[in-house]
């Protein structure tokens, strides 16, 4: 039954368009790239007041990057910049298996269900493309590099 809604999950976010597209407005863009595998994802934030306004993205990459980077502009979207960094920190760490518990998982919305990539060391990388790459695009907002 998981494995069904991972599946479903994972086919559903990799090829919806809604947040594959340009911003009109963006203020941050940044590129990033899994040198092991090819996978090229674009982002762009437009932050406004420190917050999320809008997030969208282009690139080419396996179905795993692709689900990954529209589950995390749909959770980050609206979130001020300090928080959608706290949750792509979490994000990272579970999908490195440092965090486990569902309770605490469960703020990251559909992009728990990608938990279970922690045991699939091939696939951490496509998993974590787009949040390692949101992480460099906000790092002035935020200070520290996340996990």
């Amino acid at each position: 039954m998981l494995e069904n809604i991972y599946t479903e999950l994972i086919a559903e976010h990799s090829q919806s368009k809604e947040n594959r597209r340009r911003l009109e407005h963006a203020t941050i863009k940044e590129r990033g790239h899994n040198p092991s595998c090819g996978d090229e994802i674009f982002l762009e934030l437009e932050v406004v007041d420190g917050t999320i306004k809008d997030a969208a993205f282009g690139g080419t990459g396996c179905a795993i990057s692709q689900a990954s980077t529209d589950m995390m502009i749909e959770l980050l979207r609206g979130k001020k910049i300090d928080e959608a960094r706290r949750l792509a920190e979490l994000f990272i760490k579970m999908i490195q298996g440092e965090v486990t518990d569902d309770a605490e998982l469960e703020e990251l919305d559909e992009a728990a269900a990608l938990k279970n990539i922690s045991t699939m060391p091939a696939r951490v990388k496509c998993a974590t493309l787009a949040w390692h790459t949101f992480d460099a695009a906000t790092k002035n907002f935020g200070g520290d590099k996340l996990a």
